[in-house]
């Protein structure tokens, strides 16, 4: 019986955790047998918000498949003609066709297609997207032939959302997993019929912070309920988070799923970019 496992790491925010993530990747995939890797990279960039050309290059470098993005893949123009010529990066599928880019993507592993879906939730989201649910079903339509192999990063706010998608493709997809919130959740399962499942994967950057940036101004913007300038926080001790989902190739149906977690109190930094 041949199986395929699959690593998801959460959203990579700034420098930091670019760093982490380089620093610790080699040693996860041989520790747990990975076979490919999606990582969720628009937070990626200098500010922690957005991702550039040259950061994908960092992870495909780094041994990543594909990356998947959200709301914030906009926020360097420069992506934009990356997004255009290229299928490694995704947006999500349920902006208008004709925004810059694709949110579907197959790459071929030990022989065998695997098809990665990027959409995101609508529920608590200031972008105006079409209803994931229908997406999905359009874009299965679509690999039905090509794949059994199919995984889904779902860009959401809400648990309930998040929720609602994986039991809505269950049976239909190996796996789904949640970005976005940052906070990795301890519900990791397979559902009823097959599909691996995780609400969120968490993030891979500062572990004292919100959401990777600093967490003072964040506070003030709470209390004071006044505009304020994020900023990625730069210090120890950080934290690289996600899942695996082995998955059996002849049926498309999900094995085995597990979460990783990994802190490090010693990185060491000096890329601004």
């Amino acid at each position: 019986m041949n199986h395929l496992r699959v690593l998801f790491i959460g959203d990579v925010v700034g420098s930091p955790g670019r760093i982490m993530f380089q620093k610790h990747i080699d040693r996860i995939r041989e520790k747990h047998k990975i076979d490919a890797l999606i990582v969720n990279g628009e937070n990626s960039d200098g500010r922690g918000r957005g991702i550039t050309s040259r950061i994908v290059g960092f992870f495909k470098h780094n041994g990543a498949n594909v990356v998947t993005s959200g709301n914030h893949i906009w926020a360097n123009k420069e992506i934009y003609s990356y997004l255009e010529s290229n299928t490694d990066l995704l947006r999500p599928a349920n902006y208008p066709s004709e925004t810059p880019g694709v949110g579907v993507t197959t790459f071929n592993c030990k022989g065998y297609a695997i098809g990665i879906i990027n959409l995101m939730g609508r529920v608590f989201m200031r972008d105006h997207v079409t209803c994931p649910f229908r997406a999905a079903e359009s874009i299965l339509t679509y690999l039905k032939d090509k794949t059994k192999i199919i995984f889904v990063d779902f860009h959401a706010e809400t648990t309930s959302e998040k929720n609602g998608i994986g039991y809505f493709l269950d049976g239909k997809v190996s796996g789904v997993v949640g970005t976005h919130t940052h906070v990795q959740t301890a519900d990791e399962r397979i559902l009823p019929k097959g599909t691996a499942y995780i609400t969120d994967l968490g993030m891979t950057g500062a572990l004292n912070s919100m959401l990777g940036m600093k967490k003072e101004p964040i506070i003030q913007q709470f209390i004071k309920q006044m505009p304020v300038r994020f900023s990625v926080e730069e210090s120890s001790p950080m934290v690289m988070t996600g899942a695996w989902i082995e998955v059996d190739v002849a049926t498309g149906k999900a094995v085995a799923i597990e979460r990783i977690r990994i802190v490090d109190e010693d990185i060491q930094f000096d890329d601004k970019k």
